[in-house]
């Protein structure tokens, strides 16, 4: 009896032997990667930052997804249909879906997730990309697996917005989303579940072995917590982590480095200093233009980037279909600076600007800029906080805002629909941190996202980007390129590009 159970065992572990020999891959792997900052919340309705989102990623879901080629295609939706004038968009959603609980998922939980996106009460700052001219999209479940959207008017970016992560309704209906346990424990549909989050240190997600879309290779990722890029570098030399963004300065070095594979590629990204235009000294535009004069992007781009980047004119960048170069460049003309500061009444000038921990880039750049605007006659302070502290600031939803000025960076979205950052509506309570108003930026923001026609919308979108760099809210700074070194232990990424290297997650795997 004991030799048939010990035959078996030993069949069966031949077996997984060689299952995993033809597969190539460690059916067991763990991947490690590393996130810039501590996670805030895990409820995709309610974050703000990338390191929540980069966990979120991997445990929901939406009705659409991006692909590598920056293409909507189906995900918890298998298909959709638009009536001809382009105001009612009907989804026909998968079947086969569950929830992590094992809950099936249904039309109710779509039309859940964007009531609540919806609901003042909730603390969401994606509701405006719901609203179009102040009246919002309804959503209507038709059966268990059909749902309406119904517009009050064409929405040009909806088709992206509808990739929404979906949250379960049968779990928070009726609950304060904002204070919910679930935002610490969250149930998703995506091909990991939530394991353990322990603050400070990591978050663990296991293998959804019923993924709708196929069981994923890996049996679990750590998302592992370090502020600091050069503690992440460490790590990821050690082989503690397996892949993490390389800094300009470590490139060469890290080219060298056996069992690495080193990627590069443009992003849609850019990095800016943002002014806080409720301060008496930043509402005068000439001060903003002549902070715009007195950085040398050159120079920034030179000791920060060490080249892999280029400097930023607007809030767009070079890769996008709607970005355009005919904006104003202020180009390093320290005298221009110092004389529309003495037009303005500030030839002496004192702010503090905010930056988060750990981030070496822009760290350095604001020691730079500094010494940059030192020249001119402008005494920047230079105060570091921990990043969710630094989020907690500028997220304030009231009126006014603690901050002077702030380094921080946009990562965007495929629409360049970019009214949550930049419509006066969406401030206090919105990505409009910094108070920018502009009646006509309004007015371009409002046409931009009604408007159909691509070659249209272009046109939109050049004059709305010349007006804001006209006006400088924020110094646009540099379009960095996104350096990444993975572990060669790791296959199954996807194409370098904008979309990221780990797009489709669950073909990832460990060798």
């Amino acid at each position: 009896m004991e030799l048939r159970k010990y035959s078996s065992f030993l069949i069966c572990s031949l077996l997984l032997i060689a299952s995993a020999q033809a597969l190539d891959f460690d059916p067991q792997g763990k991947l490690i990667l590393s996130l810039g900052g501590e996670v805030s919340v895990l409820n995709p309705i309610l974050s703000t930052d990338t390191s929540s989102g980069a966990v979120e990623g991997v445990i929901f879901t939406g009705m659409t997804k991006v692909n590598e080629k920056l293409e909507v295609i189906p995900d918890l939706a298998r298909s959709w249909k638009i009536s001809p004038d382009g105001k009612l968009w009907t989804f026909f959603l998968r079947r086969d879906v569950k929830w992590h609980d094992g809950r099936p998922f249904t039309a109710e939980d779509v039309k859940f997730t964007f009531d609540s996106i919806l609901n003042p009460k909730v603390n969401s700052v994606r509701r405006s990309d719901f609203i179009i001219d102040g009246k919002p999209i309804q959503f209507k479940v038709i059966d268990k697996f059909t749902l309406q959207a119904i517009l009050p008017k064409p929405f040009a970016p909806f088709l992206v917005r509808s990739g929404m992560s979906v949250i379960p309704k049968h779990l928070l209906s009726g609950k304060d989303i904002n204070t919910a346990d679930f935002n610490r424990k969250p149930i998703g549909t995506g091909p990991f579940k939530f394991a353990e989050w322990k603050t400070g240190d990591f978050v663990r997600v296991v293998r959804n072995d019923k993924y709708y879309d196929g069981r994923p290779r890996l049996a679990e990722i750590l998302f592992k917590i370090i502020p600091d890029e050069n503690a992440t570098l460490v790590a990821l030399e050690a082989g503690e982590i397996d892949s993490a963004g390389i800094p300009p300065k470590d490139l060469s070095r890290m080219k060298k480095l056996k069992g690495l594979s080193i990627y590069e590629y443009d992003a849609l990204l850019y990095t800016y200093l943002g002014l806080n235009m409720d301060k008496p000294y930043f509402r005068d535009k000439r001060v903003r233009q002549a902070l715009a004069y007195a950085t040398n992007k050159k120079q920034l781009v030179s000791l920060i980037l060490k080249g892999l980047g280029s400097a930023a004119y607007c809030p767009s960048a070079p890769i996008s279909w709607a970005y355009s170069n005919d904006v104003e460049k202020y180009p390093y003309d320290p005298e221009k600076a110092k004389k529309l500061l003495k037009a303005a009444g500030f030839e002496k000038l004192e702010f503090t600007c905010l930056v988060n921990q750990g981030n070496k880039e822009r760290e350095k750049a604001a020691i730079v800029l500094q010494q940059q605007f030192k020249k001119v006659g402008v005494k920047m302070n230079i105060r570091v906080l921990e990043w969710s502290a630094m989020l907690k600031l500028i997220n304030k939803p009231t009126a006014p805002k603690d901050f002077d000025a702030m380094i921080i960076g946009w990562s965007l979205g495929l629409d360049p629909d970019n009214y949550s950052i930049w419509h006066s509506s969406q401030f206090p309570r919105g990505f409009n941190f910094i108070h920018y108003q502009n009646p006509e930026v309004d007015k371009l923001l409002e046409a931009g996202r009604t408007t159909m026609e691509k070659a249209k919308r272009k046109v939109i979108y050049a004059k709305l980007n010349r007006l804001i760099s006209a006006d400088q809210p924020y110094v646009f700074l540099w379009y960095p390129k996104v350096v990444t070194g993975v572990s060669d232990k790791v296959g199954g990424l996807s194409k370098p590009g904008p979309a990221g290297l780990f797009l489709n997650i669950e073909k990832v795997y460990k060798k």
